[in-house]
């Protein structure tokens, strides 16, 4: 299984990258690593790597970056050798079953759909990650790729939500819900009633609809919403996080008696802190493609782009885009027959 690496994206580059590319490549014998950057940037790390002279972790240049602040239409256009491009160059053309970036979301996606192509029935991609949650991870999409969507293309996205949960979730028959106002039927806009009235037709596992406190109390193993309520979603939970964080440090360093009970408290803090470290849920597949893309954080540290790349290896085991393929068509077919 080999996976090229976009070595120069995120906020820390090669520095990061490709010491995570070492912690994942020592923890699955059958993986390989390309990774793609700016030789005087990443040489130096390269050549630090024990895995190099094995043959397992080897290095493609790249004349050219993508920047955090690009615009997708520039960087499509002008940046055809940064290592993002060349990255998914490399995937397309075989010589590797998935790609991991940590650099600009809006750049990757369009330089992916531009590369890659859509799968047949795929309008456009969808970002979807797994969430923490009070049981199992909840997968959620699309997580800001599609600023609007109709009902057809949530349906699609329930589909490829579907098959990402089976496949890395291992949910036999995952539920799926639609993000709404509430759950009564009579709530939400036309768009959504819409979705609930042709999900209703497939043979997916609709559950009907889930409001924002079911994505974190594991009611539901997917939950489709259109990209600008994925976004705020998703971005509102990370500030919630940061907050109680910061919120529980201040109460804990107050006096010396709070810093003892912090102390006693500590199993139980670092119990908390591993069922909701973000780290162990990096790695946002970017669904719809005919090929694996994951996106990782960009601010991600060695430990959390690790999970990226793990990701990626376990979507490319799974062939997820295939199956999003053969599960499209079943639903598609299914609703052309309900219809008649």
């Amino acid at each position: 299984m080999r996976i090229s690496v976009d070595a120069m994206g995120g906020d820390f580059g090669p520095k990061v990258i490709i010491p995570s590319c070492d912690m994942a490549l020592s923890s699955h014998d059958d993986l390989e690593i390309i990774v793609v950057g700016e030789e005087k940037e990443t040489t130096p790390f390269f050549l630090k790597s024990p895995h190099h002279k094995s043959g397992r972790l080897t290095f493609h240049p790249a004349v050219d970056r993508v920047e955090m602040d690009d615009k997708p239409s520039v960087a499509l256009r002008n940046k055809r050798n940064s290592s993002m491009r060349v990255a998914l160059d490399l995937l397309k053309a075989g010589d590797c079953c998935a790609c991991v970036s940590a650099g600009n979301t809006g750049a990757l996606m369009a330089i992916a759909r531009f590369v890659l192509h859509m799968l047949p029935g795929i309008d456009r991609p969808a970002i979807c990650s797994a969430m923490p949650s009070m049981s199992n991870p909840t997968y959620v999409l699309d997580l800001g790729a599609n600023i609007d969507s109709n009902a057809e293309k949530l349906i699609q996205f329930a589909v490829m939500g579907s098959v990402l949960a089976q496949s890395l979730g291992k949910r036999e028959s995952p539920s799926i819900a639609l993000l709404n106002v509430g759950a009564e039927e009579i709530k939400g806009n036309e768009v959504v009633k819409k979705a609930a009235a042709l999900m209703e037709l497939t043979t997916l596992n609709y559950a009907g609809y889930a409001e924002g406190n079911d994505i974190f109390n594991g009611k539901f193993d997917v939950i489709v919403c259109d990209g600008f309520v994925g976004n705020i979603a998703l971005k509102s939970s990370e500030g919630v996080a940061r907050m109680l964080s910061t919120l529980a440090k201040e109460a804990f360093n107050r006096n010396f008696f709070t810093k003892l009970g912090a102390l006693f408290a500590m199993p139980s803090l670092k119990y908390l802190k591993d069922r909701a470290d973000p780290g162990k849920y990096n790695g946002a597949s970017l669904l719809g493609l005919q090929k694996t893309v994951v996106k990782s954080h960009g601010s991600a540290d060695a430990k959390s782009f690790v999970r990226a790349i793990e990701v990626a290896l376990e979507e490319s085991r799974a062939q997820v885009p295939l199956k999003i393929s053969e599960l499209l068509k079943c639903t598609l077919a299914a609703n052309e027959l309900n219809n008649d």
